[in-house]
């Protein structure tokens, strides 16, 4: 049966892809979405039977972008059936159509079992929707086992995507064999381009940094980023590059899911360099001190601020997390933090906009999770001067920078006062305290 359409080479790649999750994209106007249908069409054509599911963030958004053009680019080949929500084939094949709009949603996927799974822009896709979804690809027929994602830069699922299809960084269990992407850009759409070359330009005349996403498709910038100025260049240093002569501190953002630790320092110029972390989940408070106790050893560290409600006594031990903690190692003064959301994020907003050649922060390469997480976070739907707090896995690191920075801004008001106010970034801060008010 012959299948309208010609596809670019972009798109034959995509087709051509025997990878178990293969994503497709980056920038707009690729042709991602006809791509995405034909491919889907084209499998259950071949394999008689096959069991095929279509998820999309809504189902509204499901209808108008695959489900309209469906009947419109296949009319006579298959069916839709809206009682099944399933676009239906003579031969027995079908595509299911999913929705997942929030993480409970995924939930009804559980137990279920597909050849094939399709996610349509699934950067909009938490990493645990993905994971649910991910387990859904099992079968005992001989069917090929496949998921393929469609993605642009930007969203709640930015990050993991990112980490599996850009970054190529794999954790445990993860086999880098099975991960593919294949990058596709407005300009390798010809099809577009000569239908719509308005479009085209509209895109080249975006901002700089939206420009770089929508057009070029850049994973560094995104639109809905919260810090727009992270600029790997500018504030990634190598840890030869770091000064010897700092003094350190600690600040750490705890949390049974994630205790993210980062060991700081300040030069004779009021700068702050980030020196090493720690980013682990399982910890207890006690094992926290502990493996806080290993990132600092060695180091001479005057402090280490934390979140506030590490003072809040258990119901079932009737101690707080700060004596539990004190206890359990040999820890240096700690410290409540300020944690003023709005006021915090505009301090470390300060620190990472570069004055003259250099910015005023410094982070070593060694320091992984930060790096990955500062650029990754999203802006607050609601609150436009915070940050977003889902997906919630990135945001532990960039909470104890956040508690650093304002540490350092209380220190200066607090010299201010004092009347000992040096020149550097202690005036900065304490000629800008609105900030923190």
């Amino acid at each position: 049966m012959h299948i309208p359409g010609v596809p670019t080479e972009r798109q034959k790649e995509f087709f051509a892809s025997r990878a178990r999750f293969t994503a497709y994209g980056g920038a707009r106007g690729g042709g991602k979405s006809w791509a995405l249908r034909r491919k889907l069409v084209g499998m259950c054509l071949r394999y008689p039977g096959l069991s095929c599911l279509l998820v999309r963030r809504t189902l509204p958004e499901l209808k108008s972008n695959h489900v309209i053009p469906f009947m419109r680019e296949y009319d006579g080949m298959i069916s839709y059936s809206e009682s099944e929500k399933a676009i239906l084939f003579p031969n027995g094949s079908r595509i299911s159509l999913g929705y997942c709009a929030i993480d409970r949603d995924a939930l009804r996927y559980q137990g279920q079992e597909y050849d094939v799974i399709a996610i349509d822009e699934a950067t909009q896709l938490s990493e645990f929707r993905f994971s649910i979804l991910k387990a859904c690809l099992r079968g005992s027929n001989h069917f090929p086992r496949r998921m393929y994602l469609t993605c642009n830069p930007g969203g709640i699922g930015h990050s993991w995507v990112k980490r599996l299809f850009v970054d190529r960084d794999f954790r445990s269990g993860e086999d880098p064999r099975q991960y593919r992407f294949i990058p596709a850009l407005v300009y390798d759409n010809p099809i577009l381009t000569e239908a719509d070359p308005e479009y085209v330009r509209s895109l080249e005349s975006l901002p700089p940094r939206l420009r770089d996403a929508w057009l070029y498709g850049r994973w560094d910038v995104f639109e809905g980023q919260f810090f727009p100025e992270f600029n790997r260049s500018l504030h990634v240093t190598p840890p030869s590059l770091i000064p010897q002569e700092l003094n350190k501190f600690v600040a750490f953002d705890y949390g049974f899911d994630m205790l993210a630790a980062l060991l700081l320092g300040v030069d004779a110029d009021e700068n702050l360099w980030v020196i090493r972390e720690i980013c682990e989940s399982g910890h207890t408070l006690s094992a926290a001190a502990r493996r806080i106790e290993e990132l600092i050893r060695g180091e001479k560290v005057s402090f280490a601020v934390c979140s506030p409600d590490l003072w809040n006594r258990r119901q079932d031990s009737g101690l707080s997390g700060f004596e539990i903690m004190q206890r359990a190692a040999t820890l240096p003064p700690m410290r409540s933090a300020d944690d003023r959301r709005v006021a915090g994020w505009r301090a470390l907003r300060e620190y990472l906009s570069p004055s003259g050649e250099h910015p005023f922060i410094r982070i070593s390469s060694e320091c992984t999770e930060l790096i990955e997480c500062l650029p990754a976070l999203l802006c607050d739907p609601t609150r436009a001067e915070d940050a977003s707090s889902e997906p919630h896995r990135i945001t532990h690191a960039p909470e104890a920078l956040r508690y650093a920075v304002m540490a350092r801004a209380a220190q200066a008001i607090d010299t201010e006062r004092s009347g000992t106010l040096s020149i550097g970034r202690d005036f900065k801060f304490g000629q800008r305290r609105s900030f923190y008010d």
